[in-house]
This record gives C-alpha cells, structure tokens and sequence, in this order.
C-alpha cells in the first residue's frame, strides 16, 4: 500500500493512485487530483463545481455501491455529458472518480 501525504495528512492509496478508503476523503485530496491530473491544462482553476460533481459521485456511490455510469452521472449532477469531461479531463472514470476518492470503476 501506497501513502500521499498532503498538507500534513497521510492518504493511503493504490498503485493506480486511487483512495483506499473513501472516509479518508477531503477536498484538500480532490484539489491534488485536479493539480495533478496530467490532462489538465495548467490554467484550469478548482471549482465548487467540481466539488457538486464529485459529491454526486460520493452519494450515488454510498447508495448503489458502484460508480455511476457518464449518462447517468449527467443526470444525477444536472450537468452535461460534454461538460463533465470538461470538468474532468482525464475523463468520469478515472479524473472524477479517482477526485471523488472512489474506487476506479471496471471497464
């Protein structure tokens, strides 16, 4: 098991950079997911809208036990399929969810 430590707090992670445990989730994790995304460009600031796609991700996620689908996650969030990618340039799957400190979900 991996560990990221940010501002003073140990998070641990998988090898793919994924939260362990979801309860270890701050915003303080989903701004270094965002600063580290490698497909964000550098101008791209954090947003609270991004926190509102990312809480949608955390509650569809406690409720059902499974990432949401892009579609569905569109829905949930009121957000367009086009704008979430915007949001999250490496993509729901892996940018969203990896900010949401939610598991990776299976292809």
């Amino acid at each position: 098991m991996l560990s990221v430590e940010i501002n003073g707090k140990k998070y641990k992670v998988y090898e793919d950079g994924f939260l362990v445990d979801l309860d270890q989730w701050t915003e303080d994790w989903a701004k270094f997911c965002h600063e580290n995304d490698p497909n964000r460009k550098g101008e791209e600031l954090f947003t609270d809208e991004h926190l509102e796609v990312v809480s949608g991700l955390q509650e569809y996620y406690r409720k059902n036990g499974i990432a949401p689908m892009v579609r569905i996650l569109s829905n949930v969030v009121g957000r367009s399929v086009g704008r979430i990618y915007e949001l999250f340039p490496s993509g729901p799957g892996k940018g969203a969810c990896k900010m949401a400190g939610i598991p990776r979900p299976s292809s």
